[in-house]
């Protein structure tokens, strides 16, 4: 790795994480084109999950304060109860065969393009509820409303399929407002990527994976531009979701999926 791509792989990381695109998608992807190999790139992809988790905390400091000062209270309660599907969906895709060997191969890339298309589609269906929404805000969430984004959430952990356009979608779908879906999808991201780092930071210290000082300058190059550009990108989806579509995404998605497929029929890409 050099620092050139490690600048590129946290700004990808940074603005794919928050915007409806996959970041997990993106990364996987670069990583096989610049020939990156499994082991540095899962540790290299850890430290920038941390990155991105202190960006969403920056910007949503005053709302996590105070839940942390008043811990009961309903908000509260439905991030718990809709990180938990994804939780339990996880473990079981890790760790119960036939589940582990199919979440295995999309791990490496087999679906890639197939998690893309389906972001699309998940995204052409999240611009259609944007213009029927019923305007319920975030206070008015019901317990059903947290385990139908939970759900939705669960589609996330395979790379090409965006944890952000997921959530915002079942947000939609359970009838809040554009800015209690973007809300709420982003305070959850908090315990997922938490949740994933603990996960990729098992397996690496399982790996015995060492780190010479260059990888640690790697690192930190990553780690800063990917905590920049997510806080800029959690900032501009929050105002492109309560004034604009979000049909060019599912346009861009969509395209990059078709792609993804095509190289992989014509032996470009590796996996």
């Amino acid at each position: 790795m050099t620092i050139w791509l490690a600048l590129l792989l946290g700004i990808v990381q940074g603005v794919c994480e928050f915007l409806p695109v996959s970041s997990s998608g993106h990364l996987l992807l670069l990583q096989t084109m610049f020939g990156i190999e499994a082991q540095e790139g899962q540790l290299f992809s850890v430290m920038l999950h941390v990155a991105t988790l202190i960006a969403v905390c920056i910007v949503y400091r005053k709302r996590i304060w105070n839940i942390i000062c008043h811990p009961i209270q309903k908000i509260f309660g439905y991030l718990i109860l809709a990180t938990i599907p994804t939780v339990v969906f996880t473990l079981i895709m890790k760790k119960v065969e036939p589940f582990a060997t199919f979440f295995s191969s999309a791990e490496g890339g087999s679906f890639l393009g197939a998690g893309f298309l389906l972001t699309g589609a998940m995204l052409l269906l999240s611009d259609y509820l944007l213009q029927r929404s019923r305007q319920r805000k975030l206070g008015s969430m019901r317990t059903r409303d947290a385990l139908v984004i939970g759900g939705m959430q669960c589609l996330g952990v395979f790379p090409g399929v965006s944890r952000s356009g997921s959530t915002i979608t079942g947000a939609l779908i359970s009838g809040l407002d554009r800015r209690g879906a973007a809300d709420f999808s982003f305070l959850m991201s908090i315990p997922a990527i938490l949740g994933a780092t603990v996960l990729e930071a098992y397996d690496t210290v399982k790996a015995g994976i060492t780190l010479s000082g260059s990888d640690i300058l790697y690192i930190i190059v990553g780690m800063i531009a990917a905590g920049v550009t997510g806080y800029f990108a959690i900032r501009f989806m929050l105002r492109l979701i309560t004034k604009k579509r979000l049909w060019g995404f599912a346009i861009y998605v969509g395209v990059l999926g078709l792609a993804v497929i095509a190289f992989q029929l014509f032996g470009v890409l590796g996996f």
